[in-house]
């Protein structure tokens, strides 16, 4: 695994391998580090936030200073693949999901901007969906039908799934449900930490077995 030095976006949210993420960038933090991934075509670190929140404010009332941000240790590299910049100081960005990464130490300099040392974990190979887990990618191929027709005639960027359609890999499936799994960040980042593809999905399919019988998530 290579160490690499990663300008960081803390998100209430989770990027996953192979997955999409559009941003709306306003703070100028951000402004400066998409603008440099951009220009450099390198990405940025995607990390869920344990506390804390995206948007830097001002103390509450009784509050000597905001909250602090505390950062999950597992991401996601986000590729830029659209880049709009519509008026000054707005940016709109389109993102790919690239290796997972883990952070060894971070560090939050004086504007704001954090910036991490991490580990790049390395993706299992392709595995095939065993049969018993195959309702899993008949439901989602449903569900990918369904949102292509709410969305017959207008961009299909929008869609939450996007190519390469990868059906029949464990790995891909399991990642393609936990977007689009109605389920907290905090929980999204427990799938997004477990390294086997294979227990991956079968902790989905708990999941939505619960979710069906309304027992709801743990």
């Amino acid at each position: 695994m290579a160490s690499v030095q990663i300008p960081l976006f803390p998100l209430q949210s989770v990027l996953y391998p192979g997955g999409v993420l559009s941003l709306r960038v306003f703070e100028v933090r951000y402004l400066d580090l998409v603008q440099r991934c951009h220009k450099e075509k390198v990405p940025f670190g995607v990390v869920c936030l344990r506390q804390g929140s995206e948007v830097r404010r001002a103390p509450a009332l009784g509050e000597t200073e905001p909250p602090v941000e505390v950062l999950h240790d597992i991401g996601t590299l986000a590729h830029i693949e659209v880049f709009e910049r519509p008026q000054p100081g707005l940016m709109l960005i389109r993102c790919r999901g690239g290796r997972r990464f883990q952070l060894q130490r971070s560090e939050q300099l004086k504007h704001g901007l954090w910036v991490g040392e991490g580990l790049l974990l390395d993706e299992a190979a392709p595995m095939p969906v065993p049969d018993e887990l195959l309702p899993l990618r008949d439901d989602l191929q449903r569900l990918y039908r369904s949102l292509q027709a709410d969305v017959s005639g207008q961009d299909d960027a929008l869609l939450p799934i996007q190519p390469p359609l990868q059906w029949d890999d464990s790995g891909w499936l399991a990642y393609r449900w936990c977007d689009v799994l109605p389920v907290s960040p905090q929980l999204k980042q427990k799938f997004l930490a477990v390294e086997n593809p294979l227990l991956r999905l079968e902790l989905v399919d708990d999941l939505l077995k619960r979710l069906k019988t309304g027992a709801g998530p743990q």
